[in-house]
């Protein structure tokens, strides 16, 4: 292809599916444009299968031989240990917008992919990259403006929300559904202010080994899946607690020392100074008025008897995040030394939960509006619980989204469609850049329900003909079920208009960045480095030709 740029009316007819076979290598391999394709088609082939309801999930090994079966693109995605930057990049955009919605994060990264892989064809057909990103960013303000229209349900102020989570929660064949769904809905919507307004963390998330998904129950207050250690098993009353992420006893009692020791009434002097230290931090802490102690980490015998003399009650906690929970919801900080804290934290009592087949430890807090409610789930197996878990934070963060902006959109694709369909009406007719471009950004588009009508097993062709041929009809209510077309307010699948919305300004966001990135300069030395750098050398020759080999590795 030479350097001329083709007039507007030319561009969309290079855009067919011609141009798959077009600029490639005499080796056979495709010479991509932009430096962050590959990369980036790479990250999404590993994303693809677990996309929507029907996904399949993945066999995570980390590097301690732990294995985390999982079809959460967020989990997956921590998982991944990315050498490209581009690659780096789009994991980012996914990750703050799971941050910030708790939902879409499979959705930012497939959209990038597909919009990036549409920038190529453009690229191809001579539009030059600073109108490819203008035309982009004309598209996606055009999509953002038409998003609030297919709106067409909103959560009422006095209504049940479980209709409106369902669809959120469904995901990965998790069993029991219902039943979860309508646990969260009533953890919600008793913790929700007099205002109306919802603070997530009011609803705290307790996983116990035992039992089934049908054994999970509510709490008042906040549960951990601690127990307490020492003869203090509860604080009826005035609890003042302090968080610790450090051993409950000596700093590091396996730590190397060289002690200077003549005699053995220097070794007697020696222990009872450790002794009358560890003592002197317990009391201090009895002395801030710290009546609990919450510990992830070891704790010494010693250290646990003094606990019991000043009358400290004191828990082990088995996860570090329960403890920076506590830490969120008390406003207290984690503690690295056995200091008392500036801001103990507050509660009513605590006290030991007796459950089938578990034990939980109950935080019940001052509070003078309304309470704090923990969701104990029940499961036979870790990876059980793991992925309840996941779906539960899912509905907690859809109701915090809801109560801000109540509006609902179609899932199951019709979204997608719907948008593509109006891009494509709206780019027929335009002149210049943009119309191509926003042809490309539709095609993007209907890759996403194509992806939910594959990882369901249907054929594809024939319900994206369907689909196409329906939402072309005006109803854009049509998606895409386990075994065929829906329509999605029939069925109940629904998306919450915020989170679309923030996926797809992250989309944007990144792909507006990458569009305009041509070359990738790495100033640090690496074997991988000096074999590109190196063009005569076998392994230089292997790795430029296979672009998408090398950029990825599945190993944390």
């Amino acid at each position: 292809m030479g350097s001329r740029v083709l007039p507007a009316r030319e561009l969309p007819q290079r855009l067919g599916p011609s141009l798959e076979d077009n600029q490639r290598t005499p080796g056979g391999v495709r010479e991509n444009l932009l430096s962050s394709t590959a990369a980036i088609q790479t990250l999404a082939s590993v994303i693809r299968p677990c996309y929507g309801p029907q996904g399949r999930q993945k066999f995570l090994v980390t590097d301690n031989g732990e294995t985390v079966c999982t079809g959460y693109t967020a989990a997956i995605l921590r998982a991944l240990q990315l050498e490209h930057p581009a690659a780096r990049f789009v994991r980012e955009a996914a990750q703050t917008q799971a941050e910030n919605s708790g939902d879409g994060t499979a959705f930012v990264v497939l959209l990038i992919e597909a919009l990036l892989e549409q920038a190529e064809h453009l690229l191809r057909a001579g539009l030059p990259r600073t109108q490819l990103r203008e035309a982009y960013a004309t598209a996606n303000k055009e999509v953002l403006a038409a998003l609030p229209s297919l709106a067409i349900r909103s959560l009422g102020p006095l209504e049940d929300p479980s209709w409106a989570l369902y669809s959120v929660m469904n995901t990965h064949s998790l069993s029991h559904t219902n039943y979860l769904t309508k646990l969260v809905a009533q953890a919600c919507w008793a913790s929700r202010e007099p205002d109306g307004s919802f603070k997530p963390e009011r609803v705290g998330v307790c996983t116990l080994r035992g039992g089934t998904l049908k054994d999970s129950h509510l709490l008042p207050g906040l549960a951990i899946s601690g127990e307490p250690c020492g003869q203090m098993t509860a604080v009826l009353t005035g609890a003042r607690v302090a968080l610790f992420v450090c051993p409950f006893g000596p700093a590091n009692p396996n730590a190397p020392a060289t002690a200077h020791l003549s005699n053995p009434n220097d070794l007697t002097k020696f222990m009872t100074e450790s002794d009358q230290l560890l003592e002197k931090q317990v009391a201090q802490l009895a002395a801030g008025g710290i009546n609990v102690a919450v510990v992830w980490g070891d704790i010494d015998k010693k250290a646990l008897i003094l606990a019991d003399n000043y009358g400290i009650m004191v828990i082990q906690a088995k996860s570090r995040k329960e403890v920076a929970y506590l830490s969120e919801v008390l406003g207290t900080p984690l503690l690295t030394y056995l200091l008392s804290p500036l801001e103990p934290g507050r509660c009513h009592r605590i006290y030991r939960q007796e459950l089938v087949n578990g034990v939980a430890v109950l935080f019940e807090c001052e509070s003078v509006g309304t309470p704090a409610l923990t969701l104990v789930l029940r499961g036979a197996t870790a990876e059980g619980l793991r992925g309840a878990e996941q779906a539960v934070y899912h509905g907690i963060d859809a109701y915090f989204q809801l109560c801000q902006d109540p509006r609902l959109l179609p899932g199951a694709g019709a979204v997608e469609m719907a948008l593509a369909r109006m891009l494509s009406d709206k780019g027929s007719k335009l002149e210049g850049p943009n119309g191509p471009a926003f042809l490309a950004f539709a095609q993007a588009l209907r890759s996403l329900p194509k992806t939910l009508a594959e990882n369901a097993g249907l054929g594809v062709s024939q319900v994206m003909a369907e689909m196409s041929g329906i939402h072309q009809a005006g109803n854009f209510l049509i998606g895409v079920g386990t075994e065929g077309i829906i329509n999605v307010a029939q069925e109940g699948v629904w998306d919450t208009l915020m989170a679309k919305a923030q996926g797809l300004q992250a989309v944007a966001e990144a792909v507006l960045q990458l569009v305009t990135v041509d070359e990738i300069v790495v100033a640090k030395s690496s074997s991988l480095n000096q074999q590109i750098l190196n063009p005569d050398s076998k392994k230089a020759k292997e790795c430029l030709s296979h672009p998408r080999k090398k950029i990825l590795q599945m190993y944390k």
